[in-house]
C-alpha cells in the first residue's frame, strides 16, 4: 500500500474507488482515521480513537501522504515482532479480541483498501502469492461475519480458477473488473 500512496496524486483524491462507501481522499481519510488504533493493536496498546466521528473528519490536510506512509510503517513495525499476534489485544476500545485475528483483518483492509487505491488511481497492486492465499482462507473462513458486521460488501461471483487476488475481491463484494 505505501508504494500505491507515494504516488497518488492530490488531483487523484477525488476519484471512485471499488469501495463504493469512499473516494480516494475518503479512503486515505479511513486509513488516517484508523491506522492509530491498528498500529497500537500490534504493540498492545490501546489508542483512543478521535472523539469526532470518521465521517465527520477531514484528515487529509496537506501533509496527508508523509502521515500515511509514516502510519503504513508504524502498522508493519508493530505487527512485526512475532508476539504482536498472540494474545489479546484492541483497536482502543474496551473490547479486546485474539490478536491474530486483528492481524489478520489488518493485513486483508491493508490488502484490499490497497487495490482499491490502486485501481482508482490507474496502478498494480502485486501481492505475494503467500499471503493471497493465507488472505484468502482467512477471509472465507469469516466472510458471513464480515458481511454482518458490514465490512463486506454482497459477494461478486468470481470463477473458481481466478487468481487469488479477484476471488479474494469478490469474496468482499467488490468486482475485480472495476474500472
Amino acid at each position: 500500500m505505501a508504494a500505491i500512496a507515494r504516488t497518488i496524486t492530490d488531483d487523484q483524491l477525488t476519484n471512485k474507488t471499488p469501495c463504493t462507501e469512499y473516494d480516494v481522499r475518503g479512503l486515505v481519510n479511513h486509513l488516517l482515521f484508523w491506522g492509530p488504533s491498528l498500529a497500537g493493536g500490534g504493540r498492545k496498546e490501546a489508542v483512543p480513537q478521535p472523539a469526532a466521528a470518521e465521517s465527520d473528519l477531514d484528515l487529509t490536510a496537506a501533509d496527508w501522504r508523509e502521515r500515511l506512509l509514516a502510519l503504513l510503517d508504524d502498522i508493519t513495525s508493530s505487527w512485526a515482532p512475532p508476539d504482536a499476534w498472540e494474545g489479546e489485544t484492541t483497536m482502543g476500545t474496551p473490547q479486546t479480541l485474539p490478536a491474530r485475528v486483528l492481524g489478520d483483518m489488518i493485513v486483508g483492509e491493508l490488502a484490499v483498501h490497497g487495490w482499491d487505491l490502486a485501481v482508482a488511481t490507474g496502478q498494480r497492486l502485486d501481492l505475494p502469492a503467500d499471503l493471497l492465499t493465507q488472505l484468502h482462507d482467512t477471509i472465507l473462513a469469516g466472510v458471513e461475519q464480515g458481511r454482518e458486521l458490514g465490512m463486506y460488501g454482497a459477494e461478486v461471483a468470481v470463477p473458481l480458477d481466478a487468481p487469488t487476488l479477484d476471488r479474494i475481491l469478490g469474496l468482499t463484494g467488490r468486482d475485480p473488473a472495476w474500472a
